[in-house]
């Protein structure tokens, strides 16, 4: 007897990071102003209360470790032992009342601190 399997759809994953305009627009300002020559590097590093936070760095050149990310003409880099972190994950530059700096919008956290500094998954 013999049976056939039908193989199974590849699932497509998603973009491992997104910029949104506002995020693209502010990074390519930092870039063409004091951080000429440096690219932002993303990393997840364990932090506060709910145990992860995101940490930014500039770095001169990606390293073996990293992923590079193009999106919207941009580029950063994200540290490789993040990614699962941060698979599908859309980085925002939100300017408020009091304060502006990057967000992060991502579909893998499960939970975020009080004080919004850290999360988890």
């Amino acid at each position: 007897m013999s049976t056939t399997t039908t193989p199974r759809p590849v699932r497509t994953l998603p973009p491992l990071m997104q910029l949104s305009d506002a995020a693209a627009e502010r990074l390519r300002a930092l870039y063409a102003g004091g951080q000429d020559g440096k690219l932002l590097r993303i990393a997840v590093s364990t932090k506060g209360c709910s145990g992860m936070s995101y940490d930014l760095t500039w770095a001169d050149a990606p390293t073996a470790g990293d992923e590079v990310v193009t999106d919207k003409g941009v580029t950063v880099l994200v540290d490789r032992k993040a990614t699962l972190f941060l698979l599908g994950t859309t980085m925002d530059y939100e300017v408020k009342a009091m304060s502006a700096g990057f967000t992060f919008v991502n579909p893998n956290e499960k939970g975020r601190c009080g004080c919004g500094e850290s999360f988890h998954v």
